[in-house]
């Protein structure tokens, strides 16, 4: 007698020849497994097994009981970010640079993509070290920098307003001036990496649509708006959401080396990181400190939620997720 293959169905309606389809696939994809399993480790090593640290935050964190054992204190830890006086200031500050950070090394980046495409292939490889090199250099020596243009005495800026018979500015005890200081020093550090993000993607659009527009009249302008920028859009709109996602954290190293921590620049530079990592080092609170970042990383995750939110509402293929 023939056999008649019966075919058991799974809960939810999948059949049972499912799963070694899925076996299948998968050793069809070990290769690509294989190259993913560090990235998977490092994420899992020093993302998720670090969570159970959280607890820090909602504890009266001591060394003698160690983190399991110190003694709830609920959200006291809280308490002192939302009740200090400066609980306003910070939290504009980090707001509002971090937007303008974003928002200037979008456009710079781009235009800087733009211009290395019209550039002659001899001189791309130089223009692209010369745009990635900044990315390097640590913001230790980034603030050294910034000093000699800024110093009081020997300063580069002062130099030439010598020159014009005017009075040399205080650069480190005239909080007006910082916030133009940091977002041009935040661009000549990171620009370059976006632009060269930015240029790979150009690179990679197919030359039949430029060749197309040219036989139809279009001039490089009207290519650019037409096809280029179009085609870029989704890659702007995935890094903006990664950036977005981190509205809430301040580059710590940005904002304290470059402004060589003068307390008579507080009110135009302190963020929330160079706050609480005053707090942490003359109180020594680690439950303070843990509140603060965990605070940060709630807010970062609702607005990125919301952003995607709308974009997905706006444009769908365009959406994170």
């Amino acid at each position: 007698m023939e056999r008649v293959p019966v075919t058991i169905k799974a809960r939810g309606g999948s059949t049972a020849h499912k799963l070694p389809a899925f076996w299948k696939q998968l050793r069809q994809s070990h290769q690509l497994l294989v190259l993913a399993l560090p990235a998977c480790i490092f994420v899992f090593v020093f993302h998720y097994i670090p969570l159970y640290g959280l607890i820090v935050a909602f504890k009266n964190y001591n060394y003698r009981d160690g983190i399991l054992h110190s003694p709830w204190s609920g959200f006291e830890n809280f308490k002192f970010i939302f009740t200090s006086s400066n609980a306003w200031d910070i939290t504009r500050n980090t707001l509002l640079y971090n937007t303008a950070f974003i928002l200037s090394t979008l456009i710079v980046s781009v235009l800087l993509a733009l211009l290395l495409n019209q550039v002659s292939k001899k001189f791309v490889k130089f223009h692209q070290t010369a745009l990635f090199f900044p990315y390097f250099i640590s913001f230790v020596i980034v603030s050294y920098v910034c000093l000699a243009f800024l110093d009081m005495s020997h300063g580069f800026l002062n130099t030439i307003l010598s020159w014009f018979g005017k009075e040399p500015v205080l650069w480190y005890n005239e909080p007006e001036y910082w916030p133009y200081i940091l977002i041009l020093v935040n661009l000549w550090k990171n620009a370059g990496y976006y632009a060269i993000i930015y240029y790979t993607a150009i690179i990679s659009i197919d030359s039949e649509y430029f060749e197309a527009a040219e036989i139809d009249g279009a001039n490089i302008w009207q290519q650019i708006w037409s096809i280029t920028l179009p085609l870029l859009k989704p890659l702007m709109i995935l890094l903006v959401l990664l950036q977005v996602s981190r509205i809430f954290f301040g580059n710590f190293d940005l904002f304290y080396n470059v402004t060589m921590n003068s307390t008579l620049l507080y009110p135009a530079t302190d963020i929330i990181d160079t706050f609480v990592f005053r707090a942490l080092r003359v109180n020594g609170d680690i439950g303070m400190a843990s509140a603060a970042g965990f605070y940060q990383s709630v807010v970062g995750l609702v607005i990125i939620l919301l952003t995607n939110f709308v974009i997905r509402r706006v444009s769908k293929e365009n959406a994170l997720f």
